[in-house]
């Protein structure tokens, strides 16, 4: 029996988001019950997939056991939620079983989409077809890129929300410097970026340098183009106009390596539930990160309904704002806590250069450093290279920042 001062608290998924929570909880709330929900066996640092494409990473590095890092005093329930019941305070698991919260925390994650490209399942791995968007494809897109001798290498980005927006990009500019190192010119290849957006980024301050950083590569530009079908055998991407004058006239585009970034979404089980907004995602208060309708329901990382750039920076910055949250609703106060909107991408433009994009919901920049973030730097790529892989084993999945 539970005293008064004794919460439950149930966080559905084990990713960054669950992890990071669940570990600042026990700290903070010792006495809390926190129960994280996630069927997973392994644990992924997802953010070195892109290093580990552009061939400086070793893939192993980037997973661990998923018992090693369910932080201590967290009750791991290893199942999946199937369903929500806010009415009832109850998830619903793949067993059948109802666990009951005084608080229930949501962080999914997103959905790769990777069957809304017609024959791209089938393809991906082989027929040099590419992506660092799974942990058993990023080692293979280091390898396309090692084998390519040139002819056309298509990178694309889908019109859809992506967890780490800048990741099309930045595998794209590691290959076109591995290419230019092994004296591959204009005269051997075309690098082509086909992109469902309608620019490079959306924060003009960085945006500057990625255009110069374009031209220095030759990279062709193709905005407003969805890709739709994957020909692997025939080495053939097929492309969709999207934007408004286009009329929905289709591209077939022949490739010598294709690296995809894949639809993204909502989880369906979240899409499906009473806990989604208009789009899918759990519906959330941009600055407080509570559901709207039930108060003691708080949305957490790439699955919540914010107009914001879904990183592991933004996850960083939310934390402590669902934390301070959870205690106000749980002691029967309105949340205080406001989450900015803060967002960071390292955006690797080559071996040994990286742009450090950091801003706010309105788009602008929000800088850690006291230099110009947007010039590439060694400084910032040693950052992402030797220092923030070990920040996340060692300090944010344990709750220490």
């Amino acid at each position: 029996m539970l005293s008064k001062k004794e919460k439950t608290i149930v966080i559905a998924g084990g990713g960054n988001a669950g992890i990071s929570l669940a570990a600042r909880l026990r700290r903070t709330h010792p006495h809390w019950r926190v129960r994280l929900v996630e069927p997973s066996d392994k644990h992924y640092y997802q953010p070195a997939w892109t290093m580990v494409g552009g061939g400086f990473y070793d893939v192993r590095k980037t997973v661990r056991e998923m018992e090693k890092v369910i932080p201590s005093g967290v009750e791991w329930l290893k199942d999946a939620v199937v369903g929500f019941l806010p009415e009832k305070n109850h998830v619903i698991l793949a067993s059948g079983e109802k666990v009951y919260y005084d608080a229930l925390v949501v962080a999914l994650g997103i959905r790769l989409m990777w069957d809304a490209v017609k024959g791209l399942p089938e393809t991906l791995g082989k027929n040099q077809v590419c992506s660092v968007y799974e942990f058993h494809l990023a080692a293979y897109t280091a390898e396309c890129i090692r084998q390519f001798r040139g002819g056309r290498a298509l990178f694309t980005a889908p019109d859809t929300p992506v967890k780490c927006g800048g990741a099309p990009q930045k595998i794209m500019y590691l290959a076109a410097d591995a290419f230019q190192r092994r004296g591959l010119t204009a005269q051997h290849m075309n690098i082509e970026f086909w992109s469902g957006g309608t620019r490079v980024f959306a924060v003009e301050k960085y945006e500057k340098t990625l255009l110069r950083v374009i031209q220095r590569y030759g990279i062709q530009t193709h905005f407003r183009r969805r890709l739709e079908a994957v020909d692997g055998p025939g080495k053939k991407a097929v492309f969709r106009d999207i934007s408004p004058e286009g009329e929905g006239r289709v591209f077939e585009e022949s490739f010598d390596l294709l690296h995809v970034t894949p639809p993204q979404g909502p989880p369906q089980v979240v899409s499906s539930s009473p806990l989604a907004d208009e789009k899918g995602w759990v519906a959330a208060d941009k600055y407080t990160l509570q559901h709207p309708r039930w108060s003691n329901v708080f949305a957490l990382g790439d699955c919540a309904g914010l107009p914001v750039s879904r990183t592991g920076a933004a996850i960083r910055k939310q934390v402590p704002v669902v934390v301070q949250n959870l205690e106000a609703v749980l002691s029967g106060t309105p949340p205080q806590a406001r989450y900015n909107g803060y967002s960071s991408c390292p955006i690797l433009t080559g071996k040994g250069r990286l742009v450090l994009a950091e801003f706010d919901y309105d788009l602008k920049p929000l800088e850690t450093f006291p230099f110009d973030q947007s010039k590439e730097r060694w400084s910032m790529f040693a950052l992402k290279r030797y220092i923030l892989p070990w920040l996340y084993w060692n300090k944010i999945l344990t709750g220490k920042m």
